[in-house]
């Protein structure tokens, strides 16, 4: 699995005008910089936090646990089957 464009193009657009748009808009008076400085710090650390999201997806660190008889299914049908010998 790789990086789709379409997920990344929307949430970058989004977070986008939450971070640049948004702003423009905040309602005049003495805590309108607070209020910019705000949404754009917000935009960026939710985008931010998705991108780790959506990257983390990609490579996960901890696979499917499996239990043996999954294991067992999955070896002889990909033709390498469990031998039952313990060893000596």
């Amino acid at each position: 699995m790789g990086a789709s464009f379409v997920p990344i193009t929307v949430f970058t657009i989004l977070w986008g005008v939450v971070g640049i748009v948004c702003p423009i808009f905040a309602p005049k008076g003495p805590n309108r910089g607070i209020i910019q400085v705000v949404l754009m710090l917000t935009a960026a650390t939710c985008w931010l936090f998705w991108l780790c999201a959506y990257m983390a997806q990609m490579n996960p660190l901890i696979g499917p646990r499996l239990n043996n008889e999954t294991l067992i299914w999955i070896s002889r049908t990909w033709g390498n089957p469990i031998s039952n010998h313990t060893g000596a």
